[in-house]
């Protein structure tokens, strides 16, 4: 009972702090920080023009801010594993806020370069594999439910990178529709919760769970705002740091093959764009009518809320499938 007990407290906690945090912040961000809708979505998505963006820091600060409650309270404790997940989360916010913040400047989509975005998330998860490695991490790559265990030596740091960066962008693309990107995050932040609750052996593993209860609290309390119609987006400040505290914490708690189911919905996504991508520079000819695959739902004539409730649902199965994955079998 003391499992559901802290769970529920910590959800709990960021969910009203994110709720009333929302109550002064989006009437702030409608002033400095509202955003352009791109000229290829306009036709749906115009009645949209000049909603505020940076929403991530709704349930990025009462994250934080819960977090720092209980660790003066002494309801959790403070160890490398937990500071890795928060630096993670901190820093490629921070990335997005630049990029957010650049868009609003300039009055138009167009923020970081691809390029200038990926030398920072490379930049920050090589900063991540240092500290994650000098803990005494092993270069093993463990997948417990089939018993498997292989050794990649320096090739872990390579994938890891990736997996960061996957992660991070994967999320990003995702971000499209109302609500979309927030409740996906919300049921597999849940399902690594549990996770890493049952991650017996690995440093701090409790209190990394209950780093993600809290984020899945302010996560709900973000979507009070964020579903549709949505009266702020998250931006890139939000869902940057939501795909790197994901598979930050997949990775420090030996589950990144289960990451690929939990985040399977986000997986896709991002597929569809590089099949998108791969078709369109060696066969000269569009896959999809348009890319992520929701914005192609739209196009065949599939309504918002549908969308949004068809990739919960599907989220929802994956996450649970997870959980069985990486913690029952």
């Amino acid at each position: 009972m003391l499992i559901l007990a802290k769970a529920v407290l910590a959800m709990m906690i960021g969910f009203i702090i994110a709720v009333v945090f929302g109550l002064v912040a989006i009437p702030l961000l409608k002033k400095i920080a509202q955003q352009r809708v791109s000229t290829y979505l306009e036709k749906k998505h115009k009645d949209k023009d000049g909603t505020p963006t940076m929403g991530g820091i709704i349930f990025i600060l009462p994250t934080l801010i819960t977090i720092f409650i209980l660790l003066i309270m002494g309801k959790i404790e403070f160890s490398e594993n937990l500071l890795i997940v928060i630096f993670v989360f901190i820093a490629y916010a921070l990335l997005g806020f630049i990029d957010d913040f650049l868009i609003i400047k300039r009055n138009n989509n167009i923020g970081l370069t691809e390029f200038q975005k990926l030398v920072g998330q490379i930049a920050i998860a090589l900063i991540f594999f240092y500290i994650f490695m000098k803990g005494g991490a092993d270069p093993v790559l463990d997948i417990h439910t089939l018993g498997i265990k292989i050794d990649m030596g320096w090739l872990y740091g390579i994938f890891l990178l990736f997996v960061l960066v996957a992660s991070s962008n994967a999320v990003n693309i995702t971000d499209g529709l109302d609500g979309l990107a927030g409740g996906l995050s919300v049921m597999a932040f849940l399902a690594f919760g549990l996770i890493s609750w049952g991650s017996i052996g690995i440093a701090g593993h409790e209190d990394i769970a209950i780093f993600c209860f809290i984020l899945v609290g302010s996560l709900l309390g973000f979507l009070v705002y964020n579903t549709h119609p949505a009266k702020v987006f998250m931006g890139d400040t939000g869902s940057l740091a939501l795909g790197a505290a994901l598979a930050s914490v997949a990775i420090i708690t030996q589950h990144e093959i289960t990451m690929i189911v939990v985040a399977g919905v986000f997986v896709f996504e991002t597929l569809v764009c590089l099949i998108q991508i791969f078709s369109m520079i060696y066969l000269h000819k569009k896959v999809f009518l348009m890319t992520p695959y929701h914005h192609h739902l739209e196009k065949k004539g599939w309504d918002e809320r549908d969308i949004v409730k068809f990739f919960w649902v599907i989220g929802l199965i994956l996450s649970m499938s997870g959980i069985l994955f990486g913690v029952w079998i």
